[in-house]
C-alpha cells in the first residue's frame, strides 16, 4: 500500500496545504497518526467523498521523509478516483496504478 501527496499549492489561513492520500483506508489513518495528525482533522464520507487529509507543506516534508509518495496534481486525481467512495461504498473505478517509478 503507499501513501501520497500532492504539492502544497493550496493557500488558506498564512499557510500552503497539500492533500494527504492513500490506497487503504486503514494505511492511511497510521500514516497520519505517525505525523502526528489528530483523527478529527480527517476528511472523508460524508464531508467528502474521497478519504483523506489536509496536510501543511510542513508536514508534507515529514510525510515525505516517512516514505509518502509525491504526487502532481494529475497524479494525486487519479488516486482520488481510485479511492472515491459513494454511499460508505468504493465505486469501481478503472483506473491505472501510478507506479512510484512514474511518480519520483
Amino acid at each position: 500500500m503507499a501513501v501520497y501527496v500532492d504539492d502544497a499549492i493550496w493557500h488558506w489561513a498564512g499557510r500552503r496545504w497539500c492533500h494527504l492520500m492513500a490506497d487503504d483506508m486503514a494505511e492511511l489513518h497510521r500514516f497520519a497518526a505517525q505525523l502526528g495528525l489528530h483523527r478529527s482533522s480527517y476528511q472523508g464520507p460524508p464531508k467528502t467523498t474521497a478519504p483523506h487529509y489536509d496536510i501543511t507543506a510542513f508536514e508534507r516534508d515529514r510525510a515525505l521523509r516517512l516514505g509518502a509518495v509525491a504526487c502532481s496534481r494529475e497524479e494525486i486525481v487519479t488516486v482520488f478516483r481510485r479511492v472515491k467512495v459513494h454511499a460508505g461504498k468504493k465505486i469501481p473505478v478503472q483506473v491505472r496504478a501510478v507506479p512510484v517509478a512514474e511518480v519520483a
